[in-house]
């Protein structure tokens, strides 16, 4: 059977929710024993979000082959549990360097080249990548931006042509709108939506199915209208009104048997019975009343949550597995270093930092290191966080007051923290940290080998710098135990300390692995200290959202 593809578009406004919606649509087909892939068509002209400011783009996600790809591709690996690649992830960037390339080697034997067929062609020939290197059923196809932006045009126009290409029988598009509310005359408004139909329709592309977001319930009559002036089945407008839980959205749309309307419209019959008893019993226990635990989210992004989404959801994912619910403080690293972040600080079960580049704020994120350490409170550094932690630790136990790492202070005498050989002398800065999954040998009878109970893991990771081994046996020698090394022994993967509940810091990105339903034991070790600080460890349960 050839790939069945379904498109996922947007209208009227950004930041609607198609990655969210898309993902929820895929565990539900899931759920329905089909076997699903992702992709997400991004119209900017960056070649990945590698260097773009968290400010603009939310966090850089990483795949296991070292993709730097939108953070809509952390919603589908966690929401379906897959391990995408990097044909899932097509930018404007991407297919203009490989027609311009083309161009450049004689590819096109002379010829003009333009947006149609050259770039329309790549976009379609990408897609076609992503269904023959999966052995999917249906592919779901995510386009950035929204219907009108002048660069998302070449995407639209190219998969209008892939339903002729393909046959309306194996294509479904569904537009994603948002239904804006007037206070002012108390309704809900459907013109944007039909403009944006409308605007559609005029590149030849019919929706199948509305699904319209709403921060307020949509009356039958407004599904009926919409459904009228949109020329689409009435079962098939779906009013989505915004959750206050992430994973609900899957039950609501199961509600609204959208699987089912897809798949009809795919001339497909489901191959089990939906299988999403373990997801309403996870969603279930995410409303439950539960104790908190108070956990300090040290960064220099914090006004911008996104910035930390995997981060956020991997600590959501762990305290769901124990019972428990976190109150996240969003504690800014440069807010520290202005009061010695003492007050901050205190009150907090666990403190956790994450990764990031640049010195702005590195100071604070070293004080928080030390105020855990000197209180005895759970920590979790990540990245930046572990070297951060050895930084630390090389000022305020080992004496060196001016260690460092050479990312801040290239003149620093310690440079405890330095640049890898192989990124020395590298003119460019896109795709070249290193990136993607490495294995990891942990050192027995270590919190490390307690909590992942392997000898050998695989983690995913996105760094330039390294801990210098030239202070490796002056580290080990006061109490830091390097319980993950790489295979060949030179690269320090995990650290953690001796005469501490829970020190720990990894050089890699654990929050990019977690899923709702399977959390990450990192997390899981993180979050049972800060339980245990918090006084209520023996009201922890163990819970299976598996089934």
């Amino acid at each position: 059977m050839a790939t069945k593809l379904i498109f996922f578009t947007g209208g009227v406004v950004s930041s609607v929710g198609k990655g969210v919606t898309a993902a929820s649509v895929g565990r539900l087909l899931k759920a329905r024993g089909f076997e699903i892939t992702i992709q997400k068509l991004d119209p900017y002209l960056n070649v990945d979000p590698g260097t773009l400011s968290p400010y603009q783009h939310g966090e850089v996600f990483v795949l296991d082959d070292g993709s730097e790809t939108d953070l809509d591709l952390g919603h589908y690996e966690r929401f379906c549990d897959l391990h995408l690649k990097k044909t899932s992830t097509v930018t404007t960037g991407q297919v203009y360097e490989e027609v311009i390339n083309r161009e450049r080697r004689g590819d096109y034997l002379g010829g003009t080249i333009q947006v149609i067929p050259h770039i329309t062609n790549e976009i379609k020939r990408r897609i076609d990548l992503l269904t023959r290197s999966t052995d999917a059923d249906i592919a779901l196809i995510e386009v950035g931006g929204t219907v009108g932006d002048i660069e998302g045009q070449p995407f639209l126009e190219a998969i209008r042509e892939l339903r002729n290409d393909l046959g309306r029988e194996n294509t479904a598009f569904v537009h994603i709108t948002w239904l804006p509310y007037l206070r002012a005359t108390n309704e809900t408004k459907t013109k944007p939506t039909q403009h944006s139909v409308r605007e559609l329709r005029s590149v030849g592309i019919l929706p199948d199915m509305i699904i319209a977001r709403s921060d307020f319930p949509v009356e039958k009559e407004l599904a009926h209208k919409i459904a009228q002036f949109c020329d689409v089945r009435e079962d098939a407008v779906i009013p989505l009104v915004t959750a206050d839980l992430l994973y609900e959205i899957p039950l609501v749309l199961e509600q609204a048997h959208v699987a089912d309307i897809l798949l009809d419209r795919l001339h497909l019959e489901p191959k089990q019975s939906p299988k999403i008893q373990g997801w309403k019993t996870m969603v279930a226990e995410l409303r439950r009343q539960k104790p908190s635990i108070k956990v300090g989210l040290v960064g220099k992004y914090v006004e911008l949550h996104d910035a930390y989404l995997s981060v956020r959801e991997a600590l959501n994912h762990a305290a769901l597995y124990y019972g428990v619910d976190i109150d996240l403080q969003w504690i800014s690293s440069t807010d520290i270093e202005k009061n010695n972040g003492k007050d901050l600080l205190a009150g907090l079960d666990a403190i956790i930092v994450p990764g990031g580049f640049g010195s702005r704020g590195v100071e604070g994120k070293i004080a928080a290191a030390h105020y855990a350490r000197e209180n005895q409170i759970p920590y979790l550094g990540l990245c930046l966080g572990l070297q951060v932690m050895m930084i630390e630790f090389a000022r305020n136990v080992l004496g060196l007051k001016e260690a460092d790492s050479a990312e801040f202070d290239k003149l620093t005498p310690d440079p405890v923290i330095d640049l890898m050989l192989e990124q020395r002398g590298l003119d460019q800065m896109g795709g070249t940290m290193r990136l993607g999954l490495y294995p990891c040998h942990i050192k027995p009878d270590t919190k490390a080998s307690a909590l992942y109970q392997a000898e050998v893991i695989q983690e995913r990771h996105r760094h330039r710098y390294e801990f210098n081994n030239e202070y490796r046996q002056r580290f080990e020698e006061n109490g830091v135990v390097f319980s993950g090394m790489s295979p060949d022994g030179i690269l320090v993967e995990m650290a953690e300390l001796k005469d501490h509940p829970f020190m720990m810091a990894c050089q890699f990105h654990p929050e990019f692995l977690s899923r709702p339903n399977r959390a990450h034991p990192l997390f899981l070790g993180f979050i049972e200290a800060a339980c245990k600080i918090a006084g209520f460890s023996d009201q922890l349960v163990n819970l299976d959202f598996t089934n």
